[in-house]
């Protein structure tokens, strides 16, 4: 599997309309906070139940971010929060859903919206796609490439990681223009 591209908004409302309810909010989490898929799952109930604003401290990098969740979506996480994870595993309450769970519920999704045409063929749906156009909206919304840097928790020497983040549209549009013309070519 490539790396993740990003999806404009029509197209990934088709594959989360077609998601286990469970982990379609949680790819919407992902949409909505820039989180990456991980540090979603690992969300407890007490936490989210203090308020729509919190703090997230991110597994990978250690480093922690303020969150708000838009209140139609805070209300939908509440309701569905189990008794210490926000997103309770299939089997045990004790542990959180896993990423595999959310991932391939994604892929098989968007492997039918593939051959369907709504997704382009190389266009590589994957959990951080939410990430990705979190990024692109941030982006457009504030035209500043250091506050989305900031926003991801992305190092501020590596200003080329936040670029393919925030301009993951433009990349992905080429990239599929990329794949048509080589078709035709041959």
């Amino acid at each position: 599997m490539g790396r993740a591209d990003w999806l404009d908004r029509s197209s990934m409302d088709y594959i989360l309309a077609a998601m286990m309810p469970a982990n379609r909010l949680v790819m919407e989490c992902c949409i909505a906070s820039g989180l990456r898929v991980s540090d979603v799952l690992a969300l407890k109930t007490d936490a989210l139940a203090r308020g729509q604003r919190m703090t997230v401290r991110e597994q990978k990098t250690g480093k922690t971010r303020r969150i708000y969740w838009p209140a139609r979506l805070y209300a939908r996480m509440l309701e569905q929060a189990g008794r210490v994870w926000v997103f309770e595993g299939r089997n045990d309450w004790r542990k959180h859903r896993t990423r595999s769970a959310v991932y391939k519920d994604l892929c098989r999704v968007a492997r039918v919206f593939r051959v369907s045409g709504i997704i382009a063929k190389g266009v590589q749906v994957s959990t951080h796609t939410g990430r990705k156009m979190w990024a692109v909206d941030e982006y457009r919304r504030t035209g500043d490439l250091q506050s989305v840097g900031r926003a991801l928790n992305h190092d501020g020497r590596h200003r080329e990681t936040t670029m393919l983040y925030a301009m993951a549209d433009a990349i992905t549009a080429g990239k599929k223009g990329r794949k048509k013309s080589g078709k035709r070519g041959k």
